[in-house]
């Protein structure tokens, strides 16, 4: 297909969908990066992939599919091996009378649909599918890695092999686990000894899994293959150690950070997944509303100044930063990170691991780091005043600067900042802006239902004065006429309902008004009472989160777990 430059310069600048000058600068970006012109754009939040993709099905009269809303059957799927399905783009999604509904990013490929018309013996009725939504429906060919996994299994299980094989059959054992822990988007894999057995547990989506359970013998032997991938002491057994490794899934290289801590049935291993998936989000893809999206692209656009992302543990916040560290990563800027850990490595930024033996700490780090002449610096968390105080001072100084901070709310990150001593004066005239947020799970799309809520969420509803009082300030109205939405369960989410994680925020800008509390040390109560009631008032997260309860991206009891209200 003709994906342009100039083709989607008429699709989308002179209707007015996407600026010239942003435009512009996503060609130049795709010249110099050799990705495509729709990733780039998609990438840098100037449109949304589905929506791209609508805009280019209307003007090619074709026909537009959503992967993520439909359930592919596994006979189905099978019709197209998956090698053919990589190499030539494509899926089958439907076996219809007309013939077989086959998604495909380039319907007029004419060789690939009398390939597959050849190959299957019926009619191709092709539909336009993006490149994202196909790699995502490309998951779904794990069916046989997870036969080989318990195949596996079974060999390690017979008494009769020899030592040798046993041992091969182990180094499989892992490879598969990684791969299969990826392939089912865990972000952890735990490997937890206990008297008589190993427990193996993923957590999906913030969720522990139970997996499977492995013979106590197999202990020693897994422990030892994983650290040898990630370069440990394989004779250490009574110290903490820490290390990395990589593999390759799908064509994806996957950075796994290693933890191994000694308890008291043996050694504990947690594997943190970090895929090249992970970094292609874009703050929309994030969950941000466009009223919040504009916000932070208004601080991105702020060459100086602070732009500070707040939540607990676990909540999303690095992933917040590189999203934002994406958009502003160009050929005209120098961005430098000091980081503990550094989680990905990005093309073009100089990115510091904090090292302690080295005495190299968030704050020595960012000592040096303004002496290497940045535009941009990124603190992977201010942890201490000494950190505040150089994060200030550089963000005063004509620097941009990102960091984490641990905070429950936006508003109270202000005076958070205030008790480590920074002068009121100096938080007003640095601080952008403040991301406070919360992950929540999302609603399966493949088996999402909607239905009034049920006599337990009225109840919950009613009790807590104030979910009760934003339902009747949002102008809900009746409860009953109201549709919740919930996952039936399916194979694609596991039977869970729920499948990926999206984020509930609250953006605070720092209006003049609110400038004005922070110097006089107001409290968080009425910051954050100041800053829901200015000329652009502040959405909070209980409200960002029932906007996306009703909208059916998530359900009002995973809003309630994150906010706990």
């Amino acid at each position: 297909m003709d994906f342009s430059p100039a083709k989607l310069k008429d699709l989308l600048v002179t209707p007015g969908h996407i600026s010239l000058a942003d435009f512009e600068t996503a060609v130049e970006e795709s010249e110099q990066t050799h990705h495509s012109l729709w990733t780039v754009l998609v990438d840098r939040d100037l449109i949304r992939d589905g929506e791209l993709a609508q805009l280019v099905a209307e003007a090619y009269n074709l026909k537009w599919l959503d992967l993520r809303r439909e359930e592919i059957k596994p006979q189905i799927l099978g019709l197209v091996p998956e090698l053919v399905a990589r190499k030539r783009g494509v899926i089958a999604v439907a076996r219809t009378t007309g013939g077989i509904k086959v998604g495909m990013t380039d319907p007029f490929d004419l060789a690939a649909i009398h390939f597959l018309e050849k190959r299957l013996g019926d009619k191709i009725i092709p539909f336009l599918i993006t490149a994202r939504d196909l790699e995502e429906a490309l998951t779904q060919y794990r069916g046989s890695l997870k036969q080989e996994f318990e195949a596996t299994l079974v060999r390690l299980r017979e008494s009769s092999r020899s030592k040798d094989d046993r041992n091969d059959d182990t180094i499989k054992l892992v490879d598969l686990l990684l791969i299969y822990g990826h392939q089912n988007k865990a972000s952890d894999i735990h490997i937890e000894p206990y008297r008589q057995k190993v427990l193996v547990r993923f957590r999906i989506d913030g969720v522990m899994h139970d997996v499977l359970e492995l013979p106590k013998d197999l202990s020693e032997v897994i422990l030892t293959r994983l650290k040898i991938l990630a370069k440990m002491r394989t004779d250490e057994h009574r110290a903490a150690q820490d290390g990395k490794l990589q593999f390759m899934s799908q064509n994806e290289q996957v950075d796994v950070r290693v933890s191994i801590l000694p308890v008291t049935e043996g050694e504990n291993a947690v594997l943190r997944l970090l895929s090249e998936q992970s970094r292609k989000f874009s703050l929309t893809d994030l969950g941000l509303s466009p009223m919040d999206l504009a916000t932070v692209k208004r601080a991105i656009d702020n060459p100086h100044g602070m732009i500070l992302v707040t939540g607990p543990t676990g909540s999303g916040k690095t992933t917040t930063v590189y999203a934002v560290m994406k958009i502003l990563n160009t050929r005209d800027v120098h961005i430098a990170t000091i980081e503990d850990p550094v989680e990905y490595d990005i093309e073009g930024v100089s990115q510091i691991q904090v090292n302690p033996k080295a005495n190299l700490s968030f704050a020595n780090g960012l000592r040096s780091i303004v002496r290497q002449d940045p535009d941009i610096i990124v603190v992977g968390e201010i942890r201490d005043e000494e950190t505040a105080s150089i994060a200030v001072n550089s963000a005063m100084t004509g620097h941009l600067v990102l960091s984490t901070l641990h905070a429950n709310d936006a508003a109270t990150t202000l005076p958070r900042l205030l008790e480590m001593g920074i002068e009121p004066f100096l938080v007003a005239s640095t601080v952008n802006a403040v991301i406070a947020q919360r992950l929540v799970r999302k609603v399966c799309d493949r088996c999402r239902v909607s239905a009034p809520p049920t006599d337990e969420m009225k109840k919950v509803i009613m009790r807590e004065p104030e979910l009760k009082a934003l339902f009747k300030q949002r102008g809900y109205g009746t409860l009953s006429k109201l549709a919740f939405y919930r996952g039936q369960g399916c194979e694609l989410c596991s039977h869970t309902g729920y499948q990926g994680r999206i984020g509930i925020f609250e953006v605070l800008e720092l209006s003049d008004e609110v400038k004005s509390l922070v110097v006089a040390r107001a409290s968080s109560g009425e910051i954050m009472k100041k800053a829901k009631s200015g000329k652009q008032p502040m959405t909070t997260m209980l409200e960002d989160g029932l906007d996306k309860v009703l909208s059916g991206l998530t359900t009002l009891d995973e809003v309630l777990r994150v906010t706990k209200i």
